[in-house]
């Protein structure tokens, strides 16, 4: 669904253990609601919110990008249910590493649904659902992220190639689509864990995500 206006916000220095950025805030208006976040009015229009943490030159060459969902349950709790926590670390400490980039901080909980959906689908998990069966039991669809507003706001930071961090080859070929040359995919592994080895098998076997070492592989 096309965003009818993207626009910066608010922008700030933004001092953290990894580095120091600079952070802004861009919001997006929809003409229509999503149709599978629970938290989506049933009419009218709706606005989005993505959070950037920009560090060093993003200009001279393709920076390093991480287009990251919200998880207050692993972002902020440290939950072992998902690799969520982990990978954002390792994004941040990637930037640092390399003295440039930029972390796209969406908000789409539980991939999309909404916070007390994802609970939900936590208790169905509990029940032995996996993240697929559990999103699908409560009424949405498996994935119900889209990635306009990443690629949008890229275009207001002007940048137009990125090498990006991720495992989910449908965040390359959404920023593609949307005029991002994507030049270089760089893993998002991180060393996997027993808690969460069956939340990565599904994404590997029914999402398609390129997961490269599984709890037990060397």
């Amino acid at each position: 669904m096309a965003f009818e206006s993207v626009k910066k916000v608010a922008e700030a220095d933004f001092p953290t253990r990894w580095g120091h950025f600079r952070i802004l805030g861009f919001e997006g208006r929809l003409p229509a609601p999503r149709p599978c976040c629970e938290s989506s009015p049933k009419d009218g229009r709706r606005v989005e919110g993505l959070v950037a943490l920009t560090l060093g030159d993003i200009h001279s060459a393709p920076p390093l990008v991480r287009i990251h969902s919200q998880c207050l349950t692993g972002d902020v709790f440290g939950s072992l249910r998902c690799d969520c926590r982990l990978q954002l670390e390792l994004a941040l400490g990637k930037i640092a590493e390399e003295g440039a980039g930029i972390l796209l901080y969406e908000q789409q909980e539980g991939r999309g649904i909404g916070l007390m959906a994802k609970l939900k689908a936590y208790e169905l998990q509990d029940a032995g659902l996996d993240t697929v069966e559990a999103n699908e039991e409560l009424g949405y669809a498996a994935d119900c992220r889209a990635y306009e507003l990443p690629a949008e706001v890229l275009k207001l930071l002007g940048v137009s190639q990125v090498r990006l961090m991720t495992n989910n080859p449908e965040k390359v070929a959404a920023l593609e689509a949307a005029g991002i040359e994507v030049t270089e995919r760089v893993s998002a592994d991180v060393e996997p864990q027993e808690s969460f080895a069956g939340y990565l098998k599904t994404k590997q076997e029914k999402m398609g995500h390129i997961v490269e070492t599984m709890v037990g592989e060397e």
